[in-house]
């Protein structure tokens, strides 16, 4: 293990200087030593014991940890992808930090921009770096967000970083700066850089090819099994842990499970995620109603021409007819 040094900048452990174990912390069916922080700081994801890990997604992103790996995590809305890197970031104490790549960020503010500051009294002009060059030089792990809905120049800055012994380059500063040796770069993508053929997911684009092949890792997190979606809507929703709760979660599942089918097949074109499911099963306890929860939580977004086709998912669930839902 590595000798331990302070970082100056923010006082954190500047190396791993502890491990966890895979099968303990993870629940993986192979054992094995993943370096972590014996603690962290602010910028470290709250545990959330409700979580349930993907052995193959939760491999790949141990190898981007481990190995310094670049990986991107592909999958439908809702399944948890940026969370899935967060709370392995959690566990491992390592700090994590999410940018939301959608139309408005920049290349300005991912690189950094000359601003005027006060400084002895005075007014100067000084280089406020941006989110990239400060993650850069720490041991952060970041996470690009929406990645496939990014701007061209945005990406283009990225590309650099990805490459085997990237090195950023500062021009306005003219510096150039090298990753700190615990620096960990993800990502997470609704499509597979091809564009969006379902028009499901609008301002995603096709993501230039050169750049996806300099992601080391892709992984596919798709929906949970039907059981461990229970128990984790269950989990976050302990009201509904008895009995006559637990048939109506499961009955909230399957009805997911059938617009997820429905999408596959072309019948509709919007999907439950399991966000959704855990929020309809939380409406349904403010609302006192399945129904009203239901319309107000899904049903109200959806197309009128497809809701019929809900209807007759939500009939077969609960043997409740919602015709005059969606007359």
């Amino acid at each position: 293990m590595e000798n331990l040094m302070k970082n100056k900048k923010d006082g954190m452990i500047d190396a791993p200087d502890t491990a966890v174990s895979a099968q303990k912390t993870f629940g993986l069916s192979a054992d094995f030593k993943v370096p972590a922080f014996s603690h962290g700081d602010g910028h470290v994801p709250e545990i959330d014991t409700a979580y349930r890990f993907n052995e193959e997604t939760t491999r790949a992103i141990l190898a981007g940890f481990m190995h310094n790996r670049k990986v991107l995590v592909q999958g439908f809305h809702g399944t948890g992808k940026s969370t899935h890197i967060e709370q392995v970031a959690a566990r491992l104490n390592w700090q994590c930090v999410r940018v939301n790549l959608d139309s408005h960020v920049t290349r300005v503010d991912l690189i950094g921009k000359d601003a005027i500051v006060l400084q002895d009294g005075k007014q100067v002009t000084s280089f406020q770096e941006g989110m990239l060059p400060w993650a850069f030089q720490r041991p952060v792990a970041l996470v690009f967000d929406e990645y496939d809905a990014a701007r061209p120049d945005v990406m283009f800055v990225i590309q650099r970083v990805l490459e085997a012994q990237g090195k950023l380059t500062l021009l306005d500063q003219n510096r150039v700066i090298t990753p700190h040796p615990y620096f960990r770069l993800f990502a997470t993508t609704n499509t597979v850089g091809l564009g969006d053929t379902s028009g499901l997911y609008h301002g995603t684009q096709p993501i230039n090819q050169g750049q996806m092949d300099r992601w080391n890792i892709i992984a596919t997190l798709n929906y949970l099994p039907e059981e461990e979606e229970i128990a984790i809507v269950l989990a976050k929703s302990p009201s509904y842990n008895n009995a006559k709760g637990k048939a109506l979660i499961k009955s909230m599942v399957a009805m997911a499970g059938l617009t997820r089918e429905g999408f596959k097949s072309g019948d509709i074109s919007v999907v439950m995620s399991p966000r959704t499911v855990i929020s309809w099963a939380e409406n349904a306890r403010i609302f006192e109603n399945v129904e009203t929860a239901f319309r107000m939580t899904f049903l109200n977004k959806c197309d009128e021409t497809e809701k019929p086709v809900i209807a007759e998912y939500y009939q077969r669930c609960f043997n409740v007819e919602l015709i005059k839902v969606v007359a």
